[in-house]
């Protein structure tokens, strides 16, 4: 575990908090000056200097120069320092595990993605698992000390305060993050990957400045991250954002939560993989045919490899599930009116054959006065965007453990 942090060293709660605030102003705004800092936070500027002096000395705030300004003494900027704590993120898939590791300035300096992993809701699947997350311990080129905490974005029903996935590895009455904790001897935290990415996209990604932002992330399933006042948006159980599971259409397609009928049914990468495959088994021609011999191991990697040569078949589909899809992100505009809709995941990889049409339905469905303030765009971290949310969520319980 980590060295010490500054709560042992310190008794009084209020400087505890006001550290504690000091700390997050850096984290949302990045480096800035003692002046800034006291406006911000409505105390003195000695109180706010005392303050500074002692997160220095404990190695976790530095200097960054001076601001260069019209006469007068040029103030200093401070920030975190980057090396003095760090964060490890994983991100893991149907296919693959992406794992990251980050510094307390929230850069990231080592990361490995596309690892094998076939994930399976087995405790085979999960110790392997285990074994990938202990493989990048063993080798990341930081101080053990500085490893400070760990994340790991799960998809579905997940509850970050309690530690407990109930879409996957809910094997015993332990959680999760405790069997994880104990195995890999970090702290360990989960949180659905749909939020995570959310957070990723808002922190380091393609979000300026808006407060109020929807990730629609359209991978092997569909959720949405809820961003409300620049803040996830986790609900009563950490359950929020399950868009994919709307009751949408009247079909017999049962999906993997147990329901049919579910808006991801129609309009996900599952969506898209069934439909490519129904209809080459109906006689339509792709040169998926040519690509993948055996439409049994067909992914949706080989689907998007496809479009990007532009073959017809995986347009025309991709094509309808936007506009599918679009209609219904037309209520979450017309609910929300975010100032962003990001359209992320794996499928997101499509682009232009996939935002257009979505843009097209949101346009026919939503409310011209609510969705003429609403931006629609793709991700920029595209398929980072789990890992750095991932190594995110982890910095943000930085005070979530009584250990420091």
């Amino acid at each position: 575990m980590t060295k010490s942090f500054f709560l042992h060293s310190d008794k009084n709660t209020k400087n505890i908090q006001i550290k504690k605030n000091i700390i997050n102003f850096f984290i949302n705004e990045g480096n800035n000056t003692i002046t800034e800092l006291s406006k911000e936070l409505d105390l003195s500027i000695p109180t706010i200097t005392k303050f500074i002096n002692e997160l220095t000395e404990l190695q976790l705030i530095t200097e960054y120069g001076k601001v260069q300004t019209t006469g007068g003494r040029y103030p200093i900027l401070y920030g975190l320092k980057p090396d003095s704590l760090y964060f490890i993120g994983a991100d893991m898939s149907r296919h693959y595990l992406n794992i990251a590791l980050m510094n307390f300035k929230g850069e990231i300096v080592d990361y490995q993605m596309g690892i094998k992993y076939s994930f399976e809701n087995t405790p085979e699947s999960f110790d392997l698992l285990h074994k990938h997350l202990q493989n990048f311990i063993d080798n990341v080129k930081v101080p053990k000390d500085r490893l400070f905490n760990i994340n790991l974005n799960i998809s579905g029903r997940v509850n970050p305060e309690s530690g407990y996935s109930y879409s996957s590895f809910y094997f015993s009455e332990q959680p999760i993050t405790e069997i994880l904790t104990e195995k890999l001897n970090f702290n360990v935290g989960i949180d659905n990957d749909t939020r995570a990415m959310a957070l990723g996209e808002y922190m380091s990604g393609v979000v300026e400045g808006e407060k109020n932002v929807i990730f629609v992330n359209v991978s092997w399933g569909l959720g949405i991250g809820i961003i409300i006042d620049g803040k996830p948006y986790y609900g009563k159980s950490g359950f929020s954002g399950e868009f994919g599971h709307f009751p949408i259409f009247d079909n017999e397609i049962l999906c993997h939560c147990g329901k049919k009928g579910c808006l991801e049914t129609e309009a996900s990468g599952l969506a898209i993989h069934r439909m490519v495959i129904e209809r080459i088994q109906n006689g339509e021609s792709s040169i998926l045919t040519e690509m993948v011999k055996d439409l049994n191991t067909l992914t949706l990697t080989d689907i998007l490899k496809a479009i990007e040569k532009e073959d017809p078949l995986c347009i025309e589909i991709v094509e309808q599930v936007g506009y599918t899809l679009g209609k219904y992100i037309a209520g979450l505009i017309n609910i929300f009116n975010p100032e962003l809709v990001v359209i992320g995941g794996q499928v997101s990889q499509a682009e232009g054959f996939i935002l257009l049409p979505i843009k097209s339905s949101i346009r026919k469905y939503s409310l011209n006065l609510v969705n003429r303030d609403s931006k629609i765009v793709v991700s920029k971290l595209k398929q980072k965007a789990g890992i750095v949310g991932a190594c995110m969520v982890a910095r943000s319980r930085l005070f979530d453990y009584k250990d420091i």
